[in-house]
């Protein structure tokens, strides 16, 4: 078989015009890998994607994306071993291939650095707007907007008199992210704080006392600055999380189910409600309905790949996958029948615009629209 069979009969699979005879054959030259090169040229070409789009499928080979089997009627799977992409899903109704054909007409830019600070006085500042330097003092202190958007919270003054002060100067900050959005915090005991989008976080611009409590909403990673005479606690959602200094990652949307807590480093307590574990590195607690699961050697870097910039699906289903969609472009998703059974594997950049994420997931049998700011999804 010479390269131009390879390439007439990838275009005739993505088409939809493949014969059983040669839906065989593409399954096995598949398997062997021999046609992860023409899949990723033609999947790229279809969906309008070059080279500095951005879409990887690197993840330090921690994962390999294979199949276990093929089912010749099964939907367009997306395959490329070192490539743009790789997205594929899976089944419950087995169907043929669907062609990638429509050209989406509106589109959605990725989000950047967007939040807004709440003043202990209730002033709003917003961040997007504010140019570097100091933007606000807080009591005993400054608060300072950084070079890449980033916002640093630092005491004025001698350090004792910092940690002498009394509790009723203590005043508290929230910083929030709308859709599309998502920023970086130092807090002033050198915590290091990054907020997803239509996330906020609550804090006291003054650590005093005997702990360093906080409140969030929606999903922040922290990197807590070690103070072992003072732990550093994170409430959200009737979960309270309890840490000397660590790395973990909060998911706490109010439109998920599950509160999932994933930690990278150190250990951590968490407890909800009358329950209580303590977690180590690898591991991820979710929370349900007052219930604490903990998982054994979960995926961490997917649990912070947004943080890093990139959306990764590992058996995601459609609406999950949406609500991801939904936060970061700005859309609201609007389903014209069943969500059906699909599950996607992959990952991908999430500074793409949003009409190259969809021709890709377009190619699973979904199809969208955006409408201004809606995303219709017709499954």
């Amino acid at each position: 078989m010479d390269d131009r069979y390879y390439k007439q009969l990838v275009s005739r699979y993505l088409a939809g015009n493949a014969t059983d005879d040669e839906l065989e054959v593409f399954a096995h030259l598949v398997k062997e890998g021999k046609l992860d090169v023409y899949l990723n040229e033609a999947i790229n070409v279809e969906a309008g994607i070059h080279a500095d789009d951005e879409i990887s499928t690197e993840r330090d080979n921690k994962k390999s994306f294979v199949f276990a089997a093929w089912l010749k009627y099964a939907a367009a799977v997306i395959l490329m071993a070192s490539a743009s992409v790789i997205v594929y899903s899976h089944f419950t109704h087995l169907n043929k291939p669907v062609a990638v054909t429509r050209v989406i007409k509106n589109d959605a830019l990725p989000g950047g650095n967007r939040a807004i600070l709440t003043l202990a006085n209730g002033k709003k500042i917003v961040l997007g707007n504010a140019g570097n330097g100091t933007i606000a003092l807080q009591g005993n202190t400054q608060v300072d907007k950084i070079r890449n958007g980033q916002l640093v919270y630092q005491a004025t003054g001698s350090s004792d008199k910092w940690q002498n002060a009394t509790a009723n100067q203590v005043t508290y900050n929230t910083v929030s992210t709308p859709k599309a959005g998502e920023y970086e915090i130092t807090l002033p005991d050198g915590t290091k704080i990054w907020l997803n989008s239509v996330s906020s976080i609550t804090f006291p611009t003054a650590f005093t006392g005997n702990e360093r409590r906080v409140s969030i909403t929606g999903e922040v990673y922290f990197e807590v600055a070690k103070n072992k005479n003072k732990p550093f606690i994170v409430e959200t959602r009737g979960q309270n999380v309890t840490v000397l200094g660590t790395h973990f990652n909060i998911n706490a949307y109010d439109d998920e189910n599950t509160i999932k807590t994933t930690l990278l480093e150190g250990s951590i307590k968490l407890s909800a409600h009358s329950n209580s574990k303590i977690l180590t590195p690898g591991q991820q607690a979710e929370v349900t309905n007052n219930r604490i699961t903990i998982i054994n050697n979960s995926d961490t870097e997917a649990a912070v790949a947004w943080k890093n910039g990139y959306f990764v699906f590992d058996n995601t289903d459609l609406p999950t996958l949406m609500r991801q969609l939904s936060r970061w472009y700005d859309v609201n998703t609007v389903y014209n029948g069943n969500a059906g059974n699909h599950e996607f594997v992959g990952q991908i950049k999430r500074s793409v615009k949003l009409s190259s994420v969809l021709k890709i997931l377009e190619a699973s049998g979904v199809h969208f629209k955006i409408e201004g700011e809606n995303l219709y999804i017709q499954p």
